[in-house]
């Protein structure tokens, strides 16, 4: 009988001998099934959240890239043909339009989007799209917001504006 209790004794020691455990599964033995399932989900947005950055990362280097290979082949040959362009309408082009067309210049040369230039001058979206088309004329207190949002003076922007108005009288 006493061979009988000890192999009961031993058998309890070994089922509460410890079991080997790996590397975060002993966190996760104590958690409910609901908190199983929130560790989970905020795994997972974690996750989502890394290859979000990545895809950006990789979206932003393609833009870059893009704009590089754009800068180094058209530059030259886009210059012409806006001067060629400019020289057609210089006979009609306003104040209004010069305008537009230098801030247009400058801010697709910075490769700005115009919803980046119209939230940082507080403008809308629509109004600098107009100003830049020539479209609407802008107040001098606008056209400071928006030159200033492209890091320039109003005095730089508006000696751009007289250097393309000259240039198309040549």
């Amino acid at each position: 009988m006493d061979t009988m209790t000890l192999t009961n004794e031993q058998t309890d020691v070994k089922i509460l001998a410890p079991h080997p455990v790996q590397a975060g599964n002993a966190r996760v033995r104590d958690l409910t099934p609901a908190q199983r399932r929130a560790v989970m989900f905020a795994q997972q947005q974690v996750i989502r959240a890394r290859e979000a950055k990545k895809a950006k990362a990789e979206r932003q280097a393609a833009l870059s890239r893009m704009w590089q290979a754009e800068d180094a082949e058209q530059i030259k040959p886009r210059i012409a043909s806006r001067k060629h362009e400019a020289a057609v309408e210089s006979k009609d082009m306003s104040l209004r339009e010069a305008i537009g067309h230098v801030l247009r210049d400058l801010r697709t040369r910075d490769h700005k989007t115009l919803r980046e230039v119209s939230e940082k001058a507080g403008v809308s979206l629509g109004y600098l799209s107009e100003v830049e088309r020539g479209q609407k004329e802008a107040s001098s207190e606008l056209l400071a917001s928006i030159a200033e949002s492209l890091g320039l003076s109003t005095a730089q922007m508006l000696r751009m504006v007289a250097d393309y108005l000259d240039s198309l009288e040549v």
